[in-house]
């Protein structure tokens, strides 16, 4: 692996890129090196230290995360960055992976799926956001659940190294940061809740003297939840005959909960893992944000003039789905199946040594979530269901204020949300096959006086096709799909961050939009008997992203595992290569995997994911 780097100023911008000149030559045993199509990372010029936080194979490893203690780097430093390098081969499923330090989860990722000679990809990460953690003394505890047997032949070799910088910035990280988690890290023990299975509640009592507070959710489906994004209508689990649909409706929301009251509200990424669809769409670009599952931020400032009267407050983090009976009622839930793993975090800006806040409020309006929902199910020649058409709309929205006393002053404080969502899906032939159309557009808004204030708007569409063929008198299958999705974030000022409005934007990213596409086909097919899975398939990614100081774009295609174009731009240099030329493999050999594996339906079978 090697790195495109850029200087602008004090500011390093490094990008990885696979080395794809000495590829084209190189037999077809080579590695592969697999990527997440990124925004690179901003790196000062003067690396005041550097410190290997990891370096560990992952093999049987679930109930065994990796353990070790983190120390200070004796340089004063006010950024950190993260280097995690991978290597595999072998079989082996994606796995999800979370990172502790404590208590606290920092980072959560998955795999990518290896091959039997070999993967490896190298991500980069900004954890300056949580300083405050790397201030002190950490036990780290990074889970990464593997398996390894006669089947399943590969662990995940591991490095991670931290880099710590200065650099001069009125950007403040917050002083303290406060894990809501199941708090098991005293008994090295990974503290994710497990939901429904658990209820993801912590009873904290905050410090008295705070002047901002953010909350910040990382959640993921897992399971009967991993294809949330495709579910049905819970009255239509059952349309076709030899399998279950997975129902609470394909649409989510993550709550949080203070005392019992919303607080705010997030729409989850529909995140697809290297093993999901169909294997050969993530090799070797891997899906969006699959290396770095993205936490999403609720300012609970407004809630201060609670939070802050040094008495215990309950935080609670719910999934919801819709519950509906049929003929178009609806509402939300306050469970989903199983499972989804959550965990929070509180960031806290301090006010004065021995300054109470107080205020009136928090005033809350959240008027139910509008749901519109019907479905429709249609019938072959001999009585039997053959098709089901549904869809799904809903509007939701959330406005919390408060007038908050603090050290400088009386201000208001008030925290805004809004999302529209729209989902059509259709089962045909007999449920075998599937096309579901998904967009999730919203908004935030924080406006805290004295401050910058913050907003952000996104959408994420999603279309997948996919097709399942079975065989008679066998057990083989082909899967065939299609994808197209997109993830488009647009900001203006900082929510993990504290600016003070007297120090103006000049020279600061205050606003950002990323724009990113992604589209391919693949197809995967089973052969038992042969104890032999493989398939083949294309996808093709553009990424536009630019800052108050920074631009870059990437535009990448791969065909059966080989890049065939590449072009890259960052801060004004490019780099643009055609890899036409190159003769892609005809297929790739894949880990055994059922069709409820890949799409989360149809039959069960053996290899059935671990």
């Amino acid at each position: 692996m090697t790195y495109l780097i850029s200087i602008t100023g004090n500011t390093v911008f490094i990008s990885s890129l696979n080395v794809l000149t000495a590829r084209a030559s190189t037999p077809a045993a080579a590695i592969l090196e697999c990527f997440q199509v990124s925004p690179p990372v901003e790196t000062p010029v003067d690396a005041l230290c550097t410190q290997v936080l990891m370096v560990h194979s992952f093999a049987n490893s679930y109930g065994n995360p990796f353990l070790g203690d983190y120390v200070p780097p004796l340089c004063d430093f006010n950024r950190v960055t993260f280097n995690f390098t991978v290597t595999s081969a072998g079989r082996q499923f994606d796995r999800l992976g979370l990172m502790y330090l404590n208590d606290t989860e920092i980072w959560r990722l998955s795999t990518a799926e290896p091959t039997s000679t070999g993967i490896e990809w190298t991500y980069l990460k900004d954890m300056s956001h949580v300083l405050a953690l790397f201030k002190e003394p950490q036990r780290i505890i990074f889970d990464l659940g593997n398996l390894i047997n006669d089947v399943y032949t590969a662990p995940f070799n591991t490095t991670l190294t931290a880099m710590f910088f200065k650099e001069s910035s009125p950007l403040q990280a917050a002083d303290l940061i406060i894990p809501v988690s199941a708090r098991q890290g005293a008994v090295d023990k990974p503290s994710a809740f497990i939901v429904p299975d658990a209820v993801a509640t912590n009873d904290l009592m905050l410090p008295q003297n705070v002047r901002r507070a953010v909350f910040s959710i990382s959640a993921c489906g897992q399971a009967a939840e991993e294809f949330w994004w495709s579910n049905v209508l819970s009255s239509d689990t059952a349309t076709f005959n030899g399998t279950t649909l997975n129902g609470y409706s394909p649409f989510r929301e993550v709550q949080l909960l203070i005392d019992g009251i919303i607080a705010g509200i997030t729409w989850p990424f529909p995140v697809i893992f290297t093993g999901g669809v169909v294997p050969g769409l993530w090799r070797p670009i891997v899906g969006i944000d699959a290396f770095d599952l993205i936490e999403d931020g609720i300012d609970i400032t407004p809630f201060l003039p609670l939070l802050c009267d040094g008495g215990k407050h309950r935080f609670e983090i719910r999934v919801a789905g819709i519950s509906d009976d049929g003929k178009g009622n609806a509402r939300l839930t306050e469970t989903v199946a199983s499972n989804w793993v959550v965990t929070g975090k509180i960031f806290i800006w301090s006010d004065e040594d021995g300054y109470v806040t107080s205020g009136t409020g928090p005033i809350i309006q959240s008027p139910p979530a509008l749901i519109a929902l019907a479905s429709k199910v249609g019938q072959a020649t001999n009585g039997t269901n053959s098709t089901l058409d549904y869809h799904v709309n809903v509007d939701r929205s959330l406005d919390i204020s408060a007038t908050i006393q603090t050290s400088s002053g009386t201000y208001g404080a008030t925290w805004s949300q809004r999302v529209t969502y729209s989902n059509v899906g259709n089962f045909s032939n007999s449920g075998n096959d599937q096309l579901n159309m998904q967009k999730t557009n919203g908004m935030a808004a924080s406006n805290i006086e004295r401050l910058s204030p913050y907003s952000s708007s996104f959408s994420y569409p999603i279309m997948v096709a996919s097709r399942y063929m079975s065989f008679p008198d066998s057990d083989n299958f082909t899967l065939q799909a299609t994808m197209d999705r997109g993830k488009d974030v647009k900001s203006s000022g900082a929510l993990w961050f504290l600016l003070d409005e007297s120090y103006g934007h000049s020279n600061l990213q205050s606003e950002s939009t990323l724009s990113t596409h992604q589209n391919g086909t693949a197809t995967y097919y089973s052969i038992p008997a042969e104890s032999r899975a493989a398939g083949f398939g294309s996808t093709e990614q553009k990424l536009v992203y630019f800052d108050d100081i920074s631009g870059y774009s990437r535009h990448v295609r791969a065909d059966n595992s080989t890049i065939t174009f590449d072009d890259e731009t960052i801060q004004g240099q490019a780099r643009e290569k055609s890899w036409s030329a190159i003769t892609a493999g005809a297929e790739d050999e894949y880990v055994k995997m059922t069709i409820k594996d890949m799409v989360g339906r149809g039959p069960i079978g053996l290899g059935d994911e671990v």
